[in-house]
């Protein structure tokens, strides 16, 4: 069967109403890290103030299998050795000199509640963020533990929080809840539905990756987490490929489309060969390797005839360019699915 992108359905009332259940959870992004950073605002000044009463521990670990994004985050930050640790239970060096984060949006999580029970039998310094009536939140009770409750499930909100409280006992950047919501509602109020795809840059991504194949580039550690995670959201929104990693994996790609024939048929069938487009998430770091990997990128797309397109953010902070690339990049994906229709 045969599928094709129909970009009028990206104006078009009936089609964008069929997906406004995905449409309208990207739109609350900026609503749940508000919600969750209120809801654990609380235990979180607690928590804060019992840990200045606490010589700064000898390690930070985050444990759990949400742990890679803290490690994204902190990894360049943290002032002392940090380690994320996504396995069940912790490794076997931990102890109570030792700090200790997870990460539960759902609070079910096993492997979670294993690496939680570990750190209080180990008398590790505590802090978990997950709904509090949660399998998680029960193993977490404990004598230097912390739980900041979150109920939204949602794991930018839930990481916001932890970083959060991580920036305000100096073991992390700054990671401002109330600018990360800004710059999530900025993102949802450019991507919105109601604009026009002449002036909604996900729409215009969409259109742009509609017969190509995506390959998504950041330079930073978070903006290349965000290239995986929006690269992932393509494949499940079209059952498409979609490939993201560091400049030496995606340059052999690049270095391999076909050259534009100028003689080409543009009214020809189409063959099913989908030229590659580059797409660049730039949160504005501009250290000398990041410029040198984007500049052979950008170098190799020319040489090829290979699209790029850019996908830039504002926000004032890391933790928020992260999440504005991120919700970019899903509103765009959101959209490639809507307007593709089948035969």
């Amino acid at each position: 069967m045969a599928t094709w992108f129909d970009e009028s359905r990206l104006d078009a009332g009936a089609a964008l109403e069929a997906g406004d259940h995905v449409l309208r959870t990207l739109a609350e992004s900026g609503a749940r890290v508000r919600r969750t950073a209120g809801e654990a605002a609380a235990a979180t000044d607690e928590a804060v103030a019992r840990a200045v009463e606490l010589a700064r521990p000898r390690a930070v670990l985050a444990a759990g299998p949400d742990s890679r994004l803290l490690r994204a985050v902190l990894e360049p930050w943290c002032p002392v050795p940090f380690v994320a640790w996504p396995a069940a239970g912790l490794p076997g060096w931990a102890g109570s000199l030792d700090l200790v984060v997870v990460l539960a949006p759902d609070g079910a999580d096993t492997g979670a509640a294993s690496a939680v029970a570990e750190a209080v039998r180990r008398g590790c310094q505590l802090v978990v963020a997950c709904p509090p009536d949660s399998l998680v939140a029960e193993h977490a009770a404990g004598r230097w533990s912390a739980i900041l409750p979150t109920a939204t499930r949602d794991q930018l909100a839930t990481a916001v929080v932890v970083l959060e409280y991580l920036d305000r006992v100096s073991l992390g950047p700054r990671a401002d809840a109330e600018q990360v919501a800004e710059a999530l509602d900025a993102v949802a109020i450019a991507c919105s539905p109601h604009r026009d795809l002449a002036v909604n840059p996900a729409k215009m991504l969409a259109i742009a990756l509609a017969d190509a194949n995506p390959i998504v580039w950041g330079g930073s550690v978070l903006a290349a987490r965000a290239a995986r995670r929006v690269a992932e959201s393509i494949r499940r929104a079209t059952g498409r490929s979609a490939l993201a990693g560091d400049a030496e994996h995606l340059l052999p790609v690049i270095e391999a489309a076909r050259q534009r024939d100028v003689f080409d048929d543009p009214f020809a069938e189409d063959s099913g060969d989908r030229r590659p487009v580059l797409v660049v998430l730039d949160d504005g770091v501009d250290d000398p390797v990041v410029r040198e990997q984007r500049g052979r990128l950008r170098a190799a797309a020319a040489e090829r005839g290979v699209r790029v397109e850019t996908v830039t953010t504002e926000a004032p902070t890391e933790v928020a360019r992260y999440a504005s690339l991120l919700l970019s990049g899903t509103y765009a994906a959101e959209y490639l699915r809507i307007g593709l229709v089948e035969d």
